[in-house]
């Protein structure tokens, strides 16, 4: 669930895009990851520190909301360079400067910068640790790394119609992460590595929060994932999910009788020394 579009492989299938931000479910999609996740996200990065003139790196940025409120923050002499591999939804601002890239690539523009971001990215790379090195790199004196990822914490059912619909969630977690995400190279155990990841690379400060909330039938948080599992279908079915299933999976995420718990997102942050 990249802010971009994400390539699936999974085992000797082609490769498809599936989670594409050009598309009607794709601006659904950063819609949706935006009025979930920016509270959380902006709130942490107010606790970090965001200040006029520095300068930022916005990896993932998806929809550009989080480019946006780093730009209103460090303007008007301050820089946000907002990468993303599709830029349909980002658009250039003051102080935004935007590129279509690819990050297992290297970074489009030099660094060094005071803040780089990243949400829901380094979890979706199988190069996730020589990407999270070349930004720690990337870091300017004092500067300092903010990661926002999913972890693997299970999904559980707090309220459901029936234990029938109870046991079609817990199938359908299991096919999207347990097989999909891990053809796809998805580590959701990243997450909780990733602070142990910046101690050894020997930043300072290191720190971070974990952030859930339960979603219920028609809310926000479930019709992500009624959006996703739309976007994913033809590799669900290929991964034994049937049409039906499907269907009914879909119209249980519309049911205000159902409640379960949303992802649970992990920040981490760790600061470059001064020295």
């Amino acid at each position: 669930m990249t802010a971009g579009a994400v390539i699936a492989e999974a085992g000797g299938m082609d490769k498809e895009y599936i989670f594409d931000t050009g598309s009607d479910l794709g601006i659904g999609h950063m819609d949706c990851l935006q009025r979930v996740l920016d509270e959380p996200t902006t709130r942490f990065l107010e606790a970090v520190g965001v200040r006029p003139g520095q300068r930022c790196l916005d990896l993932g940025a998806g929809g550009g909301s989080i480019s946006h409120w780093l730009a209103d923050r460090t303007g008007p002499t301050g820089q946000v360079v907002a990468v993303d591999i599709a830029t349909d939804q980002l658009t250039d601002g003051p102080g935004i400067e935007v590129h279509r890239h690819d990050v297992t690539t290297g970074l489009p523009v030099d660094g060094p910068f005071d803040l780089i971001h990243a949400r829901l990215l380094l979890v979706h790379l199988p190069q996730r640790e020589q990407v999270f090195e070349m930004l720690v790199d990337a870091l300017a004196p004092g500067g300092w790394l903010v990661l926002g990822e999913f972890s693997g914490r299970p999904l559980t059912v707090v309220s459901a119609p029936s234990d029938e619909d109870r046991a079609l969630w817990e199938r359908m977690m299991h096919l999207s992460h347990d097989r999909l995400g891990a053809a796809r190279g998805i580590d959701l155990g990243w997450a909780h590595s990733v602070q142990g990841r910046m101690d050894a690379a020997g930043l300072m400060n290191v720190h971070g929060m974990e952030y859930s909330q339960t979603t219920t039938g028609g809310g926000v948080g479930c019709l992500l994932h009624r959006n996703l599992n739309q976007q994913a279908e033809p590799l669900l079915l290929q991964f034994g999910a049937t049409p039906a299933e499907l269907a009914r999976y879909r119209e249980l995420l519309l049911d205000p009788g159902f409640r379960a718990w949303f992802y649970q997102l992990v920040f981490s942050a760790g600061q470059r020394p001064l020295g």
